[in-house]
């Protein structure tokens, strides 16, 4: 009875003690599916850390930017601190240098008019000279360089009557073609107005008023618009001679900017060499409006620009402007602190010397040993860029589901000097290709002054007339023309 009452009683408590083990086992697995799930959200979490910290640093490197280390222009400095030029000392004195022509004033040998300026009184005795014959000229002369006074010079027109001897016959002559109104104004005056408003950027309203100071024109700013309309027509087929001459070119330089008509974003384009400018308006930037423009899809040269990748769709040979590169790998230098950017700068300026030495020495191309250093020195740079910037082990985050990898601009940057170095020593192999885009960005330049002038252009027609004559007229200044004596209006 004892041994049955024991046996039950370790039966009971063997079932108690299996319970508890049980329930220890679940509470077991259940923190561990807890701490598993603990462990993910972490992760999760560094993973979210980790990102937030790198758009963070990245947001407080763009507050460095600045339009010495990235593609900002200058008028977007305003507050930030003094921006630094990427030109560096040349140790020369300020001012201009040893063979420097000059352009002083100089005695000319023909004169409008000869002032003589008489004594009154003799130093010796006092005597008055009034009547007294002058017996020579001093060997001194002074000449006044000055502009005659303005005034307009009126031509009338008269058509004479002229009786033919033979029958009789009273003829009358006729007037020029460009004489048709009783009263009108001459191709000068619609010239000059023409030259004011489109290439010294004065504004139709200041034009008008200053026309009327000076010469007493009555002008509106409607006359005005339509001398430039009469202008655009008369120098289209040499606008279009320009074009076709830029097809044919050896290397073309390639840039865009936005502009605004009648309050609306469009795009300015312009192709350019150093004796050429052709503009061409358009409603987009890309490849839409490079194809209207019509001259990339058949040329066959090399075309300098940035890296917008709408111009890398095109089968002609390119070359990426180094003065873009040297803004960004001063950005990269400065803000992230990685050595090897500095090193790719003064590794391009470097470079760039010795393609102007060996240029200036008669030399149409670097030396085998020269160029197997260049190349070596930029390959053992890029080593160093990827190192500074390797592949993270899970790969790069992405935006969202759906896009490219999001990577570090140096990365990025590295990534373009590895793929694209053909294009970025282009310089080094063809010396005939320049180092930089400036001649581009140059010929935009007074376009973009334009803009901040006047806003923006008030119709699309006015838009593709005033391309029309900054074509023509950028293009005659770069042949070494007045663009006053190209603005006639007849």
């Amino acid at each position: 009875m004892e041994l049955r009452s024991e046996n039950e009683r370790l039966r009971k408590e063997n079932a108690r003690q299996a319970h508890e083990l049980a329930a220890a086992l679940e509470a077991i697995r259940q923190l561990t599916e807890h701490v598993q799930q603990l462990t993910e959200h972490v992760q999760q979490l560094t993973e979210h850390v980790q990102q937030l910290t790198e758009r963070v640093r990245e947001l407080e490197a763009q507050l460095g930017q600045d339009s010495h280390n990235s593609h900002w222009p200058s008028s977007r400095d305003k507050g930030r601190r003094q921006t630094k030029s990427l030109r560096q000392r040349s140790g020369k004195k300020a001012g201009g240098q040893p063979g420097h022509p000059g352009a002083t004033l100089t005695l000319r040998d023909a004169v409008d008019a000869v002032v003589e300026h008489r004594p009154s009184t003799c130093e010796a005795c006092g005597g008055v000279l009034d009547g007294c014959e002058t017996v020579g000229l001093t060997a001194e002369r002074r000449q006044v360089l000055d502009v005659p006074p303005l005034r307009l010079c009126v031509t009338e027109h008269r058509a004479a009557q002229v009786q033919c001897p033979g029958c009789g016959q009273v003829n009358q002559g006729t007037f020029p073609a460009g004489v048709s109104q009783a009263t009108q104004y001459g191709p000068e005056v619609k010239g000059l107005c023409v030259y004011l408003n489109q290439h010294q950027l004065l504004p139709l309203q200041r034009l008008a008023e200053m026309m009327n100071e000076l010469f007493g024109c009555q002008l509106t700013a409607g006359s005005i618009v339509n001398w430039q309309r009469d202008a655009a027509q008369r120098v289209y087929a040499s606008v279009d001679s320009i074009k076709q001459a830029l097809c044919a070119a050896p290397v073309v330089h390639c840039d865009e900017t936005g502009v605004y008509v009648a309050g609306a974003r469009h795009w300015l384009h312009v192709l350019g060499t150093a004796n050429l400018t052709y503009y061409f308006p358009h409603r987009q930037r890309g490849r839409a409006g490079i194809e209207a423009m019509g001259v990339l899809p058949t040329f066959t040269g090399v075309a300098v620009h940035d890296n917008w990748s709408a111009y890398g769709r095109y089968t002609c040979q390119h070359a990426l402007c180094n003065v873009h590169h040297l803004r960004e790998l001063t950005y990269i230098d400065e803000e992230f602190k990685q050595p090897w950017a500095a090193e790719m700068r003064h590794f391009l300026v470097e470079a760039k010397a010795a393609v102007a030495a060996a240029s200036h020495a008669g030399l149409t191309a670097l030396t085998p040993v020269d160029r197997q250093h260049f190349a070596d020195t930029y390959q053992r740079i890029l080593d160093a860029a990827f190192a500074a910037n390797p592949v993270p082990p899970d790969g790069w985050p992405r935006r969202g589901q759906r896009g490219r990898p999001k990577k570090p601009k140096a990365r990025n940057l590295a990534e373009r000097f590895d793929t694209q170095r053909q294009k970025v020593l282009a310089f080094l192999d063809d010396f005939n290709v320049p180092f930089d885009n400036n001649l581009a960005e140059r010929d935009l330049r007074m376009l973009k002054v334009q803009q901040k002038i006047s806003g923006c252009f008030r119709s699309w027609s006015g838009t593709e007339q005033a391309a029309t004559l900054r074509s023509y007229l950028s293009t005659m200044r770069k042949q070494h023309h007045r663009a006053f004596s190209c603005c006639e209006v007849t």
